[in-house]
């Protein structure tokens, strides 16, 4: 995440690379990052992960925000002719115009799925309409996206599930609670054997929360604006 402070919900920021993010008033900070929005989640999150090249990728994502990681994973499966089920958790969407405005003239706009998605998703904040579930998902063009309004902290994740896992909540200093050892550790138990979590932070307390958990942790360099990233594996 960018360390940028948000004036007003929603505002789009076109970041170096020609990617776009949007500042978020709750956390005041930028959904991703200020130096390169899509190079963060390439690199982070889809690279980190091996997701760039596992042949069947399910993806677990902590903070679908405004939909880059999504859109990156959607693209570069797309690119490859492989299937891809991706299901995010979100506690507080974004409004569906910002989603279209972020993705404009961006990597997997026009994909099946990403438009199925705006298409179910909510008018404005709070959830989607009509649904009791707190859920939407669509299966279009090979891929199948899947996001649970609902927080995270207490929701109910699938267990030895995910080949790869983005953490991409707000920063440690302005969401502690997606960050904590006792959350790091239900994170963990969510990875299939093998199965890579990927963050942007490179915290000293995260690295040591990701060993706690009894992952193998590996420093990353970072994408373009951080020196560093984490990647931990599952042991298979």
């Amino acid at each position: 995440m960018s360390e940028g402070y948000a004036d007003e919900q929603g505002d789009v920021l076109v970041t170096p690379d020609g990617s776009r993010t949007a500042l978020n008033a709750r956390f005041g900070e930028a959904y991703g990052s200020r130096h390169g929005a899509a190079s963060q989640a390439r690199h982070v999150f889809l690279e980190g992960t091996g997701t760039h090249e596992h042949p069947a990728p399910r993806v677990l994502e902590v903070g679908f925000g405004v939909g880059v990681n999504a859109r990156a994973t959607l693209a570069r499966c797309e690119a490859r002719g492989v299937p891809l089920v991706y299901h995010a958790f979100e506690f507080d969407p974004a409004p569906r115009a910002l989603l279209r405005d972020v993705a404009r003239g961006g990597e997997a706009e026009d994909h099946p799925a990403w438009r199925a998605l705006l298409d179910a998703w909510p008018e404005a904040d709070g959830g989607p309409t009509g649904e009791s579930s707190g859920e939407i998902e669509v299966t279009a063009g090979g891929a199948t996206l899947r996001v649970t309004f609902a927080d995270v902290l207490t929701a109910d994740l699938p267990e030895s599930w995910a080949t790869a896992l983005y953490l991409d909540g707000f920063s440690p200093s302005r969401n502690p609670d997606v960050w904590t050892p006792e959350f790091t550790a239900r994170l963990a138990r969510t990875l299939a054997p093998g199965g890579v979590l990927g963050t942007y932070s490179a915290a000293g307390h995260v690295r040591r929360s990701l060993e706690a958990a009894g992952l193998r942790v590996e420093r990353r360099p970072g994408a373009p604006g951080k020196r560093e990233c984490l990647r931990a594996i599952r042991k298979g």
